[in-house]
C-alpha cells in the first residue's frame, strides 16, 4: 500500500510539473512575427547604445514604432514576450535565430565598408599623385636663387652711376 501511495504521489509530481507556468495570451503572436519584432527591437538597442543622439531626435519612441509597424501593443508584446521565455528551448531558439540575422547583415555591412574603405584609399592616392605633379610643376617654375653678393654688387654699380 505504501509503494502504491508513493507511486502515486510521484505520478502526481511528474504530470504537475508539465503545466504550462504562463498561460497563452489570447493574442498570441506567431513565433516569425515575434522573432521580426525581437529583431528590430534588438537593432533599436544597439543603435541606442552606439549613437545615443541619434534616437533622441526622434519625436516618437522608437520601441513604439516597431510594436506600431507589426500592428501589436505594448501590453500584447509583454505578455507574448513572458509566454514565450517561460519556454526556455524555444526562447533560446528564438534568440539565436535574431543572432543570426544581426551576424549576416553585420558581415555585409562590414563588407560595405571595406569597400568604402578601399575606394577612400584609392582617391586619396590619386589625390596625392595629382599633388606631387603640382608640387613637380611648381619646382621647375622656381624662380632661381639670388646670389646676396651680386646684389651688393648691383647696388655699388648703381651708386657710382649716380
Amino acid at each position: 500500500m505504501k509503494n502504491f501511495i508513493v507511486i502515486i504521489l510521484v505520478l502526481f509530481l511528474s504530470i504537475s510539473c508539465k503545466k504550462d507556468v504562463v498561460k497563452q495570451p489570447a493574442k498570441l503572436i506567431e513565433k516569425d512575427k515575434m522573432i521580426d519584432i525581437m529583431y528590430d527591437l534588438s537593432l533599436l538597442e544597439a543603435m541606442r547604445y552606439q549613437k545615443p543622439l541619434s534616437l533622441d531626435s526622434i519625436e516618437n519612441d522608437p520601441t513604439k514604432f516597431v510594436l506600431k509597424k507589426y500592428k501589436v501593443d505594448s501590453l500584447q508584446f509583454a505578455q507574448n514576450n513572458m509566454y514565450y521565455a517561460s519556454d526556455y528551448e524555444s526562447y533560446k531558439d528564438m534568440f539565436d535565430e535574431v543572432n543570426k540575422r544581426i551576424s549576416v547583415n553585420q558581415r555585409a555591412a562590414d563588407s560595405l565598408v571595406k569597400i568604402d574603405e578601399k575606394k577612400e584609399a584609392k582617391a586619396n592616392k590619386n589625390k596625392l599623385k595629382e599633388v606631387k605633379e603640382v608640387s613637380k610643376d611648381s619646382v621647375q617654375k622656381r624662380i632661381p636663387k639670388i646670389n646676396i653678393d651680386s646684389i651688393r654688387l648691383a647696388q655699388r654699380k648703381h651708386r657710382r652711376e649716380l
